[in-house]
């Protein structure tokens, strides 16, 4: 299992995340239990993973105007640094790899695998020029991140959690 593609995903939450900077003084259990993973990491890599996350957006966002012109080198290489990560691989610290590993749950190393294989299918689509698989792709990789942000950012993103909530009861 790729580190790379392991922290790709967690930064694709990093918008979903309280960016605080300052750590109250006093915690109570209660809350930090209410915490989920991503949100207890520390302020430095929580700024790390922020950055990673604007520019995974706005990569995916760069995808939609290559798609409809038809710049497949475009979508290649975007996929590619997505794949690949953008600042987390050059940027992290040893102690900052074992704070991901320790802190976050296995679902959430999965999700991020799977943003980092779809962004890989993204970019073998983009390469053989085939624009139907390319929609495809780029669209499995928006519902991963949907997935991802419903199950560990709905503190981010409550409609999500609203959502997830509204499926639970049909």
């Amino acid at each position: 299992m790729k580190l790379s593609a392991r922290i790709t995903l967690l930064a694709i939450l990093v918008p979903t995340f309280s960016f605080g900077t300052e750590t109250p003084k006093h915690e109570d259990h209660e809350d930090h239990e209410a915490k989920t993973g991503v949100e207890i990491l520390s302020p430095d890599l929580r700024d790390l993973l922020s950055r990673e996350m604007e520019a995974l957006q706005n990569g995916m966002m760069s995808i939609i105007p290559a798609y409809v012109s038809g710049n497949w080198a475009e979508i290649e290489s975007t996929a590619n640094k997505i794949k690949s990560s953008y600042i987390l691989k050059q940027s992290l610290t040893e102690e900052q790899v074992k704070e991901l590993h320790s802190t976050l749950p296995h679902e959430f190393i999965e999700k991020d695998q799977r943003f980092h294989y779809l962004a890989g299918m993204l970019e073998h689509a983009a390469k053989n020029k085939k624009p139907e698989l390319i929609n495809f792709y780029f669209s499995e990789m928006n519902e991963s991140c949907v997935s991802c942000h419903s199950k560990f950012a709905t503190h981010k993103f409550p409609a999500l959690g609203a959502e997830k909530e509204g499926q639970n009861t049909h």
